[in-house]
């Protein structure tokens, strides 16, 4: 469920119309619902209520500081991926106590910063990780806390470049070596080994690979007990996909996947972390565009937009399907049209969708990308000089710009000239 819907013929994010945004702050831009944000965070929040546990966003896919904000006010934990995302999550007032630091290149000077700054723990992902962290943790006189991130093989049955629980995925230590490595980690004396982390991928349809690479850990649970270990803590990752509103996409509820962590871990007494990020943002947003021109191609009608693959590139990298639809609601009964939907990148891959059917469209009309929520503004780009597009949150009736589109002259002021360009 999300909160963009038709209201008198225009499409609405929650109380406000799409088009009153538009006017306001040009196209194209992101828009995000405060409500969605919130009763994704509170679905997964109920579906662990049977123990003790904490929703860590997974902030790759959205990392804006009023997004961060609302959920961490919600009560959400964060986790982390990098020193900056660390350090957006601390500016929005999440205590470090709240935040998790994933990834499998953390850097000395990340480790130190999170360390100085509050960490809840890290999810080491390799021996010469461990042994980074334990040098920056001895170097400052603590002890910090780690899970090991476990490479389960199993096949999370998703798109191959987000999958990450696979043997030839580089994500985790092989789990056939996981008391080999939770042995080296008991011997350093900077880290305090807690518990156990995995991960399988993103965009997960089913709850199959869930319970394969959870009943795993469960097993490597009492192994690890019985070295001597405590594992007091699971994180098992986020990845529950979201319908991008094809027929054949139907993820299943918070409510079956809380259930399945209680049925294949629940009786350990561990605390139980998950890092959801899609599910939680995805449908929280909307990328909004104008159409530039409709152009006549030889066998094929081309939609020109004002968005492009710098702003969204998940259709371009991923193939990834978004619902398409315009902000002024057809007329019912009205007769589709087929379009390629494209950005006006000099790219061939600046493609959105072909052979797409929707509601016809003419120049100026504006459109709207749903679920374009995660994976959209994080990953975007300044390709081509184009600029930024800007982000806005609403909340009941009233929106806010929480990142502005750079000028011109901004974007080309971060450039500068050698002395002898002069």
């Amino acid at each position: 469920m999300d909160h963009f819907v038709y209201r008198g013929g225009a499409l609405y994010a929650e109380d406000v119309a799409i088009a009153d945004i538009a006017a306001t702050v040009g196209t194209p831009f992101y828009v995000y619902s405060t409500a969605t944000l919130k009763r994704h965070f509170s679905l997964f929040d109920d579906a662990l209520s049977w123990g003790d546990h904490l929703v860590c966003f997974a902030m790759k896919s959205l990392s804006n500081q009023a997004v961060i904000k609302v959920l961490g006010d919600a009560g959400a934990g964060m986790d982390v991926v990098s020193g900056g995302e660390y350090l957006r999550a601390r500016a929005a007032g999440v205590p470090g106590g709240r935040i998790v630091f994933s990834g499998v290149g953390k850097t000395a000077d990340e480790m130190r910063l999170a360390i100085e700054g509050g960490i809840r723990q890290f999810n080491v992902e390799s021996e010469p990780e461990m042994i980074v962290l334990d040098q920056v943790a001895r170097s400052l006189g603590v002890v910090v806390p780690i899970t090991v991130r476990v490479n389960p093989d199993v096949d999370a049955k998703t798109h191959a470049k987000i999958a990450t629980g696979k043997s030839e995925n580089k994500f985790g230590i092989p789990i056939s070596r996981a008391r080999e490595v939770y042995a080296m980690a008991a011997k350093l004396p900077g880290l305090k080994v807690i518990g156990i982390d995995v991960h399988i991928g993103s965009q997960l349809t089913e709850l199959a690979p869930f319970e394969a690479a959870y009943n795993k850990v469960a097993e490597l649970t009492e192994q690890l007990r019985a070295d001597g270990h405590e594992i007091s803590r699971l994180d098992l990752g986020g990845g529950l996909g979201i319908p991008y509103a094809r027929s054949n996409e139907a993820p299943p509820l918070p409510t079956d996947y809380g259930a399945l962590i209680q049925r294949t871990v629940g009786h350990l007494g561990c605390e139980i972390e998950i890092e959801p990020g899609r599910v939680i943002s995805g449908n929280a947003g909307l990328m909004v565009s104008k159409v530039l021109y409709v152009k006549s191609g030889e066998d094929r009608e081309f939609l020109i937009l004002d968005g492009a693959m710098n702003d969204l590139i998940r259709p371009a990298m991923y193939e990834a399907w978004h619902d398409i639809v315009p902000v002024i609601e057809p007329a019912p009964g009205a007769e589709p049209a087929t379009y390629d939907i494209v950005g006006p990148i000099c790219e061939s891959g600046d493609t959105f969708a072909k052979g797409r059917d929707m509601p016809a469209v003419q120049a100026d009309d504006l459109v709207a990308f749903r679920s374009a929520g995660a994976y959209g503004a994080v990953m975007s780009s300044e390709y081509n000089s184009r600029p930024m597009i800007p982000e806005v949150l609403v909340d009941g009736d009233q929106f806010a710009v929480i990142r502005p589109r750079p000028t011109y002259e901004e974007m080309i002021g971060r450039d500068t000239l050698p002395p002898w360009l002069e």
